[in-house]
């Protein structure tokens, strides 16, 4: 996070030096008031928001790239912030009403402010539309970040779980695929687990490649990946899992250090979904009959 506000030191130094210009600015044509004149509940009020909205525009800032989009957001919270900020100080400090800037940045700079954050959030909409569209495949109308797997960016077992779920309470025929890397383990055991998770994160991009807009791909454990497949039984399941296989056969991984080449098998068991299944009955079929591809090297769909 704080790399990435790094990258936006600009925007935040002209936010927060705005804000301490209007403290100096205030202090000078100003007159401090009375402890006692002072409403502390619109302190509270006031300043609390002024500092909520500073911390939103951090986590924005601290969480998205530089764009039109952040540049959106970051100017409308940022007009936002000093109008609630310049109205909190009015509670300390008594300024003349000769004094207009102190009137703008109240009045006109909080309109301002959210109307630029509303056409932000209009770009960030159509920016989050396409997004989902490059996520169709790892995810699948619900999202939580602490289900998806730190290495491949995959769904993690657990959400795999919830989607095999709702999957099951619908009438839609399904079919569940297990995927699983051959002799994984020599291959941390030659090139290292560096080079092994490596492998694993690529071919979980290539496996993402050669699904259908429609699939949802998870990382279930390992080196293994589970596949869900709506719409799809019997020998249209089998043959994409050939195909899969096929294209992990033709991958020529290349170690990062000395460039030589390792190519890889993989392993597929099927099963299809019955009506009135648990997600851990589905799952364990499927366990099976990867074990029963693995002993064949190749795919196996249980009866």
């Amino acid at each position: 996070m704080f790399s990435t506000l790094f990258l936006h030191r600009r925007k935040l130094l002209l936010v927060f030096g705005l804000a301490l210009a209007s403290v100096v600015a205030s202090v000078l044509v100003g007159d401090a008031k009375h402890w006692r004149e002072i409403d502390w509940l619109d302190v509270l009020g006031e300043g609390g928001s002024a500092v909520a909205v500073a911390i939103w525009m951090l986590l924005i800032l601290g969480s998205r790239p530089a764009g039109r989009v952040t540049d959106l957001l970051t100017l409308g919270l940022g007009f936002i912030f000093l109008a609630m900020w310049q109205d909190n100080l009015d509670e300390f400090i008594r300024i003349p009403a000769e004094q207009w800037w102190d009137a703008w940045l109240e009045s006109v700079a909080m309109p301002v402010g959210i109307a630029l954050l509303t056409y932000g959030l209009f770009h960030w909409h159509s920016e989050q539309l396409s997004i989902n569209r490059q996520l169709a495949k790892r995810e699948r109308l619900f999202r939580e970040h602490r289900f998806i797997d730190g290495l491949t960016q995959l769904g993690r077992a657990d959400y795999l779980k919830e989607q095999l779920q709702q999957h099951l309470n619908s009438t839609r025929p399904m079919t569940l695929m297990m995927v699983d890397i051959n002799d994984f383990s020599s291959v941390n055991r030659r090139f290292g687990h560096r080079e092994g998770d490596r492998l694993v994160r690529e071919i979980s991009e290539l496996l993402l490649l050669n699904l259908r807009q429609s699939d949802l791909i998870c990382r279930y454990a390992g080196d293994r990946f589970a596949l869900l497949l709506p719409g799809t039984q019997g020998e249209a399941a089998l043959q994409l899992a050939q195909e899969l296989e096929l294209a992990v056969q033709h991958f020529a991984f290349k170690h990062s250090q000395t460039g030589e080449t390792l190519y890889q098998r993989i392993s597929i068991g099927l099963t299809e979904c019955r009506p009135g299944d648990q997600p851990a009955q589905s799952i364990e079929r499927v366990n099976q009959a990867l074990l029963t591809a693995q002993r064949q090297h190749g795919c196996f769909l249980a009866a």
